[in-house]
């Protein structure tokens, strides 16, 4: 489609919004993303849905590399009408639980989503009808200055034109992957003399503890930031991670890319009839583990369309994440709209999954034995992924929140000397990646530098803690949860006594 020369208020922009159009704002220009583009988006329609109707110039140059970015003006179709060169963004409507379905007529017409939840005085609700609206495409109050907020972007992009300058982009093959390659090569070969000497935990331990290393390097590749090429990485990330992880980089991809626009935060969407929990993945873990009290009300998440299964706790959390990804892929198996390199990719992971699971090591009791110690053993890593996240704020401020002011709130680094930093695959440094998810982990220390100048010139934190410190972060969390709930209990304990009593009398 052709650009328009026109120029659309927000009023305007509203209305072919509720009437089923995917619009989103980049460099002051209005992009119409079609249909058939948000079902195949390699990234997941969802990363597009939630900024229907905002500012996403941020997010988008975050996100992809200048290949991508030149083909997004066949999306426009003109420019928008701005205060002061400020787009005031609106709602997105799947932030309301609104998406577009097929109805029985075979068109698309509005559908809500979520579950039934009570009235709540939680500061997110918006209240739903029957159908979307104008009332709900205008955001919420709130404490945020919008011209602060574009501050921060203006900066946020000079920042980003920094990082391209000094080269950090270039991904460091031998230095940065070079003795990633030789600690790979050293712990699958100790795990495969192990094995052949029947030193059966000494093998599985090897085994997991190269799960752990190699997952690093798939979310590099996951990423595109490797050899920035999406067919390159996506080729070697299914090696890596289906034929000898067992898991699902396609499935990781389109959940990982939710967790980075949404991250930390929880959208809590009211009507009488229904409710929509939202948005990040990465932080549903009930019933084991609550990091929100928001969670009190709904088991409903927009990512995985379903009341949430019993989360198996940290130690297992790779048995979790097989459920997930194998999920992932049996939905995709009847989804035939796929982007090209879609359906090549699909199938060869399904191949590794089946190669992984073929390979067997004797008895039962053996194979149980070899697959409890070798999965346990990377329990560290969901150790590691928590610290960054579950000790920040999970508020949801709004779609009047800047990118930088959201990636600076919601995520922390943990502090690690140099020579620790292989422990954690250098992404303890998540503030830095959060804001540019494609920078090569190699790089990231040399670009946090920058990140902090850019923090404190915009009097924004660049939250760190320590190990030891980020877990007590974290158990105060969990523990200021648990009290909550302890209250909400008694408190409704005492009512069901109460109810009962009047009943008798």
């Amino acid at each position: 489609m052709g650009a328009t020369k026109k120029e659309w208020t927000r009023e305007e922009v509203a209305v072919r919004i509720l009437a089923g159009e995917t619009l989103v704002v980049y460099n002051n220009q209005l992009l119409r993303i079609p249909q058939a583009w948000l079902n195949v988006h390699p990234g997941g329609s969802l990363a597009i849905l939630h900024f229907v109707g905002r500012d996403a110039t941020d997010e988008i140059d975050a996100y992809h590399c200048d290949e991508t970015l030149a083909k997004l003006k066949s999306y426009v179709i003109g420019t928008v009408e701005t205060s002061s060169g400020i787009w005031e963004p609106l709602v997105p409507p799947i932030m309301t639980g609104w998406v577009r379905k097929l109805s029985s007529d075979g068109k698309t017409a509005w559908h809500n989503e979520a579950t039934p939840l009570p009235p709540s005085s939680l500061s997110s609700e918006i209240l739903l009808v029957e159908r979307p609206n104008l009332s709900h495409l205008v955001p919420p109050p709130t404490t945020l200055s919008l011209e602060d907020q574009a501050r921060h972007s203006a900066a946020y992009k000079a920042l980003h034109n920094r990082i391209i300058d000094a080269g950090l982009y270039n991904t460091r093959y031998i230095t940065g992957y070079g003795p990633e390659v030789a600690r790979y090569l050293l712990l699958a070969a100790s795990s495969a003399v192990a094995y052949s000497y029947d030193w059966l935990i000494i093998s599985a331990v090897c085994l997991g503890l190269l799960w752990h290393q190699l997952v690093f390097t798939v979310h590099d590749l996951g990423h595109m930031g490797v050899t920035h090429d999406w067919t390159k990485d996506r080729l070697i990330a299914i090696l890596l991670a289906d034929f000898i992880g067992g898991l699902s980089v396609g499935w990781w991809v389109d959940n990982h890319n939710v967790h980075h626009l949404s991250s930390m935060t929880v959208v809590w969407l009211h009507i009488h009839l229904k409710t929509n929990l939202g948005s990040d993945p990465d932080i549903e873990h009930l019933p084991f583990l609550a990091i929100s009290t928001a969670f009190f009300n709904s088991l409903w998440s927009s990512y995985y369309k379903r009341t949430m299964l019993f989360y198996i706790l940290l130690g297992f959390g790779r048995f979790n994440l097989y459920a997930n990804a194998y999920t992932f892929l049996w939905r995709k198996a009847f989804d035939h709209r796929r982007a090209k390199g879609g359906r090549w990719s699909w199938w060869l992971e399904v191949i590794g999954v089946l190669f992984f699971w073929c390979l067997g090591c004797g008895s039962w009791s053996r194979a149980i034995t070899y697959l409890v110690v070798s999965h346990v053993v990377t329990s560290p890593l969901h150790v590691q992924i928590v610290l960054s996240h579950f000790s920040m704020s999970t508020e949801d401020l709004g779609p009047v929140e800047s990118f930088p002011h959201r990636q600076l709130r919601t995520t922390t680094d943990v502090i690690c000397p140099p020579h620790l930093s292989f422990m954690h695959g250098g992404l303890h440094l998540q503030v830095t990646h959060h804001l540019f998810p494609r920078l090569p982990r190699h790089n990231l220390r040399e670009a946090s530098v920058l990140v902090k100048e850019f923090a404190k010139e915009q009097d924004l934190v660049y939250a760190e803690f320590g190990f030891i410190s980020g877990n007590g972060e974290v158990l105060d969390v969990l523990k200021g949860v648990a009290n909550q709930a302890k209250i909400v209990g008694i408190v409704a304990d005492r009512e069901i006594r109460e109810a009962m009593e009047k009943k008798v009398q």
